[in-house]
């Protein structure tokens, strides 16, 4: 069995794999403070087939990496495979700083190649929007970072005094009539609106006709609604997660 986990700053997405089947998933807020101990009863919990077997893991979230460490250590008796950008196997980063991508952006890219091909774009809507460029060869051209759907709709209701909280689903029209439907609109299409003009911009800059793949916890509300999203995969990250081990794993030892 494998454990993968990705730790966002938001959500940390748990998920079992056996071989390469994903058994299970489960996610749980970030934001909530745990010990290493209280982390090892989560997984537990969450768990409870997991006896033995390896775990890897991708975080953003600098302060949670040791609790989570920690916590799979007691659990299986050894340490977490850390993907970085050294670890990104058949990968070929070109920031500027390869160790300034996020670890979740590198399983995202990891999993789009061998799931979809070249080039590709992974949109993820997460705590912020981010957008991948992987070309033909394995090449991490870059990306774009926009503020993410929740986060900006919650900074607008903290702002303005007259805007209350709403759910985000489909609004039965693009013009609401009330200031929910109104705020399910801007939020719904503006995002959408805002995937077709990025990436309309990144295949002309790039001179390429990628698939666009979105993943995160909204691409399925989001994805319908965007022109240029092709498929949505909630489960990228951990795929990219489980092959970036599997990799690493069957390196030759030195």
């Amino acid at each position: 069995m494998l454990l993968a986990i990705d730790i966002g700053n938001t959500e940390v997405t748990l998920g079992l794999f056996e071989g390469r089947k994903l058994t299970r998933s489960f996610r749980v807020s970030s934001e909530t403070r745990r010990t290493a101990d209280e982390t090892g009863l989560l997984l537990r919990h969450v768990f409870p087939e997991l006896k033995e077997g390896a775990a890897v893991l991708a975080s953003v979230v600098p302060p949670q990496t040791p609790i989570y460490v920690e916590a799979v250590k007691r659990l299986l008796g050894l340490a977490p495979l850390e993907v970085t950008a050294d670890t990104a196997s058949g990968l070929t980063i070109e920031y500027r700083d390869p160790r300034a991508v996020g670890a979740d952006r590198i399983a995202n890219a990891v999993a789009a190649i061998e799931k979809y091909g070249e080039p590709v774009i992974v949109v993820d809507f997460g705590t912020a929007t981010t957008f991948d460029v992987i070309l033909k060869g394995g090449r991490y051209r870059g990306g774009v970072i926009a503020p993410g759907i929740l986060t900006g709709a919650e900074q607008l209701v903290r702002r303005a005094a007259r805007l209350g909280a709403f759910e985000l689903k489909t609004p039965k029209r693009v013009v609401g009539r009330s200031t929910e439907e109104s705020l399910q609109s801007g939020v719904l299409y503006g995002a959408a609106g805002q995937v077709d003009a990025i990436v309309k911009r990144i295949a002309a800059e790039e001179r390429i006709r990628p698939r666009v793949i979105a993943t995160g916890g909204l691409a399925k509300a989001i994805a319908p609604h965007a022109k240029s999203i092709e498929r949505a995969d909630a489960d990228l990250t951990l795929h990219g997660l489980r092959l970036i081990h599997e990799r690493v794993r069957s390196r030759p030892k030195t």
